[in-house]
C-alpha cells in the first residue's frame, strides 16, 4: 500500500501538471504563481543552530512557505530517541527537498523528497493559487496508527517528518536500518 500511496501522490502531481499545460492561460498562471511563493531566507529561524544556517546558505536554500508564519524547519528524534535533529525543506531553483540534520551537524546531511515547487501548487477556495507543502514532526505512535501495509519496523522508536500536501494526503518519512521508509501519512 506504501508504494501505491507514494505512486498515486506522484501521479496526483503529474496530472494536475498536464492538465494545466493543455490550457496555456492556466499553465501561464501556475508559472507565475510557482516564481511568487513565499521563501523565506534562512535568518527568519533563528532558533537553527548557527552550523546549520551557515549549511543552508552555502547551498543557496531558502524555505517554501503555505502561511505566513514561519515553517517547514521541525526538530525531532528521527534518527533515535534522544538525539535532536533538525530537517528542514529547502528550495534551491523551485525545487525543494528535506534536508535532515542529525545531532544538529551538517556533517552527512540527508536529502529526500525532492520535488517541484510548482507541484504543491493548488487553487484554494478563494480561486488565489497557493502553495501548499508543509513538513512536520510526527510521533511514533501517530505512524503506528496510520500505515497498515508494506514493509514495517517491528517497533517505531523514534519519531519520523511528516510530508505533507496540505489538505490533500502526505508521506511520513521514517529512517530505519539507514534507509528512508516512505510510510503513509495522515489524509
Amino acid at each position: 500500500m506504501t508504494v501505491h500511496f507514494t505512486l498515486a501522490l506522484a501521479g496526483l502531481a503529474m496530472l494536475v501538471n498536464q492538465s494545466f499545460a493543455q490550457r496555456p492561460e492556466e499553465k501561464r498562471k501556475f508559472d507565475q504563481a510557482d516564481e511568487k511563493i513565499l521563501r523565506l531566507s534562512v535568518s527568519a529561524f533563528p532558533q537553527l543552530p548557527k552550523n546549520i544556517v551557515r549549511d543552508l546558505r552555502r547551498r543557496g536554500c531558502s524555505i517554501p512557505q503555505s502561511t505566513r508564519k514561519p515553517q517547514n524547519v521541525v526538530v525531532g528524534d528521527f534518527a533515535r530517541t534522544g538525539q535532536q535533529d533538525w530537517a528542514v525543506l529547502c528550495s534551491v531553483n523551485r525545487v525543494s527537498s528535506i534536508l535532515v540534520f542529525f545531532n544538529g551537524s551538517e556533517k552527512n546531511v540527508h536529502e529526500i523528497a525532492k520535488m517541484k515547487d510548482r507541484n504543491y501548487l493548488e487553487r484554494n477556495t478563494a480561486n488565489q493559487i497557493v502553495y501548499s507543502r508543509g513538513i512536520y514532526t510526527v510521533g511514533k505512535d501517530s505512524i503506528k496508527g496510520h500505515d497498515k501495509a508494506g514493509p514495517m519496523p517491528r517497533t517505531f522508536d523514534h519519531q519520523g517528518i511528516e510530508d505533507a500536501f496540505i489538505g490533500k494526503a502526505s508521506v511520513t518519512h521514517y529512517l530505519y536500518n539507514g534507509n528512508w521508509l516512505k510510510l503513509t501519512g495522515a489524509d
